[in-house]
């Protein structure tokens, strides 16, 4: 694996648990980033569209910085990891309060141009 064939973009701070996270990031490894770009255009999760900036400043990357063919580009990875807790309370009955934990999440996206020689088995 080359080093100059690939290109990432991260987000630290994404306002939605990781296992949810991970079930878009899941649905778009291993695919053609046209294709998943359609796939997160039209999802109905809200994250999709946090997702959708990550990968087209991913794609942003992989062209200008690395001047790699946008049409050859596929998923390689894409990571999901913790990030910091809000934790907030609501009152509850006889005085007592109850936590309320708003987790947070980063992910990171790596995408690789794809080889002219390789088939296309993930469109």
């Amino acid at each position: 694996m080359k080093q100059a064939s690939i290109a990432l973009a991260k987000d630290n701070m994404l306002r939605v648990s990781p296992s949810k996270l991970n079930f878009i990031t899941k649905s778009i490894v291993n695919k053609n980033v046209s294709h998943a770009v359609n796939q997160l255009k039209f999802s109905n999760k809200r994250i999709s569209k946090n997702v959708l900036k990550v990968l087209n400043a991913a794609v942003a990357n992989a062209e200008n910085n690395k001047q790699l063919d946008i049409d050859k580009l596929y998923i390689k990875e894409a990571y999901v990891g913790k990030s910091l807790r809000m934790k907030r309370w609501r009152p509850r009955a006889k005085g007592r309060a109850g936590s309320i934990i708003k987790p947070f999440s980063k992910i990171t996206i790596i995408v690789e141009e794809r080889a002219s020689s390789k088939k296309k088995g993930n469109e």
